[in-house]
């Protein structure tokens, strides 16, 4: 059994939220032994790796919730890593048992960009959509699907983020309140992407099932320009998305936007 202070020490770490996975500390068993004796709470923490690159956040959250609950004067927090084994049970947990979270049947509403040529602001609309529904208290997701031209990085302001890996499960950079995943973070800038439709489509199917994005109302994809292989992959993995198509008002634009 754990003594009341104990609880209210528990109580107010539940409130911290892990900053990648934004869950509460508590419910990703980061929390394992918590005792109060004297007026010093004593908190075992668990963090998901090593150098958790949120590990200097957690940690100052941790200290402010625990010396905040009334009854305690000082912390002594003892801070490790999770085992394999443990970190493997988070990540199926996590995921759930649905390897395809946005296919047919999900609540998330899908809404896939594209346009019919490249230079009609496709991008532009895709992340300034995803930040408007971000502001309105929406959960959002974004997928840079433009592996050949990608610059949501360089819209939202995170180019140069790299994604966390927690065992084989990713976790997306945050920016303007809207999770982010692009093929920009895993390759060195001014490195061309030169990928055949094999390569494409495991890498679309990667974003959409290793990517931890947790509850979301709106998953947006920005799409490359045209009917190519990855808008056949998207297709064929998510059926049920709806489409916008991004053009210019010049005949040429629309001409190409039609067809697409």
């Amino acid at each position: 059994m754990t003594s009341p202070a104990a609880d209210e020490v528990r109580r107010a770490l539940a409130r911290v939220l892990d900053p990648e996975i934004r869950r509460p500390i508590t419910e990703l068993d980061m929390v394992r032994d918590i005792a109060v004796d004297d007026g010093t709470a004593h908190v075992e923490l668990r963090l998901t790796i090593v150098g958790c690159p949120a590990a200097d956040r957690i940690e100052r959250e941790v200290r402010e919730a625990v010396l905040a609950v009334a009854g305690v004067d000082a912390i002594d927090l003892g801070i490790g890593v999770m085992t394999p084994a443990e970190r493997d049970a988070l990540v199926t947990r996590l995921r759930g048992e649905r390897r395809m979270p946005f296919g047919p049947g999900t609540l998330t509403r899908v809404i896939a960009v594209t346009s019919g040529k490249g230079g009609v602001g496709k991008s532009t609309v895709t992340a300034e959509l995803a930040v408007a529904l971000a502001a309105r208290g929406l959960a959002v997701g974004l997928v840079d699907a433009d592996v050949f031209g990608f610059s949501i990085p360089g819209i939202l302001g995170v180019a140069g983020a790299k994604p966390t890996r927690v065992g084989d499960m990713i976790l997306p950079p945050v920016a303007h309140g809207v999770k982010v995943i692009s093929i920009g973070m895993f390759v060195d800038e001014g490195t061309p992407v030169s990928w055949r439709g094999p390569l494409l489509h495991r890498t679309m199917q990667q974003f959409l099932t290793d990517v931890y994005f947790g509850d979301l109302d709106v998953l947006l994809l920005d799409l490359l320009p045209g009917t190519g292989d990855v808008a056949i992959t998207l297709g064929q993995l998510l059926p049920n998305a709806e489409v916008v198509v991004v053009t210019t008002p010049q005949a040429a634009a629309a001409g190409v936007a039609e067809r697409s």
